[in-house]
């Protein structure tokens, strides 16, 4: 399994970063996470560690080398994150718990699949083109793809999360066979909302992924001024293993 990676996070505006990154593997299978904690409830910023060290952790006990069942894990192991804040949450009394969003993609034997749960988002790049994008759990996307007939609707309002009193809803994607050159970027939203998908896939499509992924996050950063949301982003480029 070969691959390129590189990863960057930026606070903007905002008093801390509550977003989170990170990525672990074996030599045959490979684990990439983002989670955003959520502002307007509390420790946000933990809720987002604490999904990325439940999901990584499990990870790390089944990938011997390769996790036998992608789907399943991807599902179990958000749920595990899901009730990780929850218990967070009752041990120290809290009258409102913390709550993240999530998107994760394992690659392994030349295949990818993926998991999301709110608006951090997945862009899948192939050949100059964009293949896939996660839809965000959000009332303004059900908006959009036609779902609700609101007049007017909250881009921030999301219908679901990890650390939420109710079930999260996620969705899970793949398996996609990998190609030499594929490029996949993990972002929160404070990267999409100030970038149009065309020029993520352009970025991602023209330059390495060290080079992409620092220039979208500046872009992203620029536009948004002094209401810049924190800014984080992984991108992974695979690489077709020699015959």
């Amino acid at each position: 399994m070969k691959f390129s990676v590189f990863q960057v996070s930026r606070k903007g505006a905002r008093e801390k970063n509550e977003d989170r990154m990170g990525y672990c593997y074996t030599k045959e299978s490979g684990l990439f996470l983002l989670a955003d904690g959520m502002g307007g409830h509390p420790d946000g910023e933990l809720a987002a560690q604490m999904a990325l060290q439940t999901v990584a952790s499990l990870f790390q006990k089944v990938a011997k080398p390769v996790v036998p069942d992608v789907a399943q894990f991807l599902s179990s192991a958000v749920l595990a994150a899901h009730h990780q804040i929850l218990r967070y949450a009752a041990d120290k009394g809290m009258l409102d718990s913390p709550r993240t969003t999530i998107v994760g993609v394992i690659m392994q034997k030349g295949s990818v699949r993926w998991v999301h749960c709110g608006d951090s988002r997945l862009y899948f790049v192939r050949d100059g083109a964009l293949l896939t994008r996660t839809r965000d759990h959000s009332y303004a996307e059900q908006k959009e793809l036609g779902v609700l007939r609101l007049d007017s609707v909250n881009r921030n309002i999301l219908y679901t999360c990890l650390g939420s009193p109710s079930k999260p809803v996620f969705e899970t994607g793949g398996p996609v066979a990998l190609q030499h050159g594929d490029r996949l970027l993990l972002c929160s939203d404070g990267l999409w909302d100030n970038v149009e998908d065309a020029e993520i896939v352009q970025q991602l499509s023209q330059l390495p992924v060290g080079e992409a992924v620092p220039e979208l996050v500046e872009r992203a950063l620029r536009k948004a001024g002094d209401r810049a949301d924190n800014v984080t982003a992984i991108a992974i480029e695979w690489e077709q293993p020699e015959p």
